[in-house]
């Protein structure tokens, strides 16, 4: 009886997908607070196609984040959910579904690709989905590493802008050109720099793990 060797799939499962298409994870966002795994299970369990769940949760609070990944088979599954499934309500809510390609997989840390160039792109029309506007660039410009429509929180509806990430500043740059006043569903894009947040998600974390760290040294100072 032949077993399964170095070939056998068994010692690659956890490498770093190189290409969009290894990648079998759907980032999925704009979670509401009491959406858990379970409940995600519930809307991707008939397809039978996924392997795991994970919603992140902040460290320090044990608070949901607000998005998650879901695992599939393959990439042609998640394919066919992010195409079916994206822009769609989900059930139960007044919500639709907000999902998108992952750059890594669950349980896998995120490989440092070097510094990200993105791009601010307004007058989107309102159905414009993160997954419409990447691949609008992304025909283009193969760098681009994702795309995200701004919402507003209480009614998921489009807020008209949103941004798009390239590892290669050279095609952010030739974007910003070539793709001014480019159609988008129904509107020319208005495009311009983006402009940099003035804390990363990194510092926010080290401000509160370091809040958290000073409230006990007082506390035991008492």
């Amino acid at each position: 009886m032949a077993t399964a060797g170095p070939q056998g799939g068994g010692y690659h499962q956890h490498h770093h997908p190189m290409t969009l298409e290894e990648v079998r994870t759907l980032w999925i966002g704009d979670l509401q607070y009491w959406f858990d795994e379970n409940y995600l299970s519930s809307c991707f369990a008939h397809t039978g196609e996924v392997v795991s769940i994970k919603i992140i949760r902040n460290k320090i609070t044990g608070q949901p984040e607000g998005y998650g990944f879901v695992e599939f088979v393959s990439h042609a599954a998640a394919e066919r959910v992010l195409q079916t499934y994206n822009g769609t309500p989900m059930p139960g809510t007044e919500q639709n579904f907000r999902l998108n390609w992952a750059s890594f997989g669950i349980g896998e840390k995120r490989p440092d690709a070097g510094p990200e160039h993105s791009i601010f792109v307004g007058d989107l029309a309102p159905d414009v989905t993160d997954y419409l506007l990447q691949e609008t660039f992304r025909s283009q410009y193969p760098s681009v590493r994702g795309a995200k429509v701004v919402t507003d929180p209480n009614t998921g509806r489009s807020k008209g802008y949103g941004f798009v990430k390239f590892l290669d500043e050279n095609e952010r740059n030739r974007a910003m050109t070539e793709m001014n006043g480019v159609f988008c569903s129904t509107r020319p894009m208005r495009i311009s720099a983006a402009t940099p947040k003035k804390t990363t998600g990194f510092q926010q974390q080290y401000a509160a793990v370091k809040g958290h760290f000073s409230f006990i040294t007082n506390d035991l100072s008492q």
